[in-house]
């Protein structure tokens, strides 16, 4: 139930709709560390159990970047990640995520909405057929500065105004125009979602939009599913990635279509 003011909304989740919530949040942990989409479970299900669209935005934004925290982390520790190339890019999708948030506090995201599952549905069709795809890199067709232009900050702005399905759509473009094996683009990927989940959570909090009690538990559940699936990237490479990221922009892509 949702009690709402003209800054802020009251919510009375029952203890079985959130051990459900948080169940969700560990499988969307697993997925988004290695395929992404995973924001396609958790928040359909948070609109389900009757958040305000802005307030579920509000706090799967939060338990999303504190979960991609875990497996940004593993990553990192790990020697996957490369963040002077990235940096740029950082800078730019933070100033894009920033401006969606701002945008979608104020309007609504349905057309957005509508365009995700034919944009799964190439990312996936791509996935199946491009040759490009190997544990080892190949030459960039941009230069990082480039990318962080073309694909960073546009990329920003959705995450900051939406946000599901970036996890799946950045590794295509890394692989594609920068050259990057499967598994490091799922890294890189890591550091980009972390960056547009953070930026946008920071303001969605200053405006008190967040169900602190579900973000928590959600993230909790949001980490340890994360971490898991990083290791599972880490150690099984391509073979293993490949095949989760087409089978999870399908299915988001075939569930938007029928019940969007």
């Amino acid at each position: 139930m949702a009690i709402c003011y003209a800054w802020s909304c009251i919510v009375s989740l029952s203890i079985e709709l959130t051990i459900i919530l948080t169940m969700v949040a560990f499988a969307a942990g697993y997925i988004s560390s290695i395929a992404g989409s995973g924001g396609m479970l958790t928040l359909p299900l948070l609109l389900w159990a009757g958040l305000p669209p802005v307030q579920a935005l509000a706090t799967n934004k939060v338990q999303s970047a504190l979960g991609t925290l875990s497996s940004t982390w593993n990553f990192f520790r790990k020697g996957h990640l490369f963040l002077r190339d990235l940096l740029p890019a950082i800078v730019l999708a933070m100033t894009g995520s920033l401006l969606g948030t701002l945008v979608v506090q104020q309007i609504g995201n349905d057309v957005l909405i509508r365009l995700i599952p034919a944009m799964l549905i190439v990312i996936a069709v791509y996935f199946i057929f491009s040759p490009r795809m190997a544990d080892h890199a190949s030459d960039p067709r941009v230069s990082h500065t480039r990318f962080a232009f073309l694909v960073a900050l546009p990329m920003g702005f959705y995450g900051g105004f939406f946000g599901p399905g970036m996890g799946s759509v950045f590794p295509f473009l890394f692989v594609w125009l920068c050259g990057y094996s499967l598994p490091s683009a799922t890294a890189q990927t890591k550091m980009m979602v972390l960056t547009i989940n953070s930026a946008s959570a920071v303001l969605f909090i200053i405006a008190g939009q967040v169900l602190w009690d579900l973000a928590i538990s959600m993230s909790v559940a949001q980490m340890l599913g994360a971490r898991i699936g990083s290791n599972a990237v880490m150690s099984r490479g391509t073979q293993f990635v490949q095949p989760v990221i087409i089978g999870v922009t399908l299915a988001m892509a075939i569930k938007l279509l029928i019940w969007p």
